[in-house]
């Protein structure tokens, strides 16, 4: 499966528009993490476990996205996009959308040689 931010597939044709498909993840921290998270943000730096957190999250909603994809026998999914929202307190969402297509093959151009 392609996937792809732009609108289109360089060097495909869409053929069919297949409609919406999308994916998300709520996830949260535990406690402790919370806390060294607070710490952190005393202090200042990067905060890894959250940073993990949301780049695992990311990848666990594109894998349910393409996944409704292959559903719908997509070839690709093209305009994706991403968006975070807080759920409640140590919890937020991750959603990931876009447009699953079919896509037309490229033709191949045929060169002939003339000899003369």
């Amino acid at each position: 499966m392609m996937f792809s931010t732009t609108p289109n597939v360089p060097g495909h044709e869409i053929e069919a528009n297949l409609g919406v498909v999308s994916g998300n993840v709520v996830q949260s921290k535990h406690l402790i993490s919370d806390f060294m998270a607070g710490l952190k943000g005393i202090i200042g730096g990067e905060v890894k476990g959250y940073t993990e957190l949301y780049a695992d999250s990311r990848d666990t909603a594109l894998e349910r996205m393409v996944t409704e994809g292959n559903k719908m026998d997509a070839d690709a999914i093209i305009n994706i996009r991403f968006s975070t929202s807080a759920i409640m307190t140590n919890a937020s969402e991750i959603l990931v959308y876009g447009t699953a297509v079919k896509l037309r093959e490229p033709q191949k151009e045929l060169y002939i040689n003339v000899v003369r």
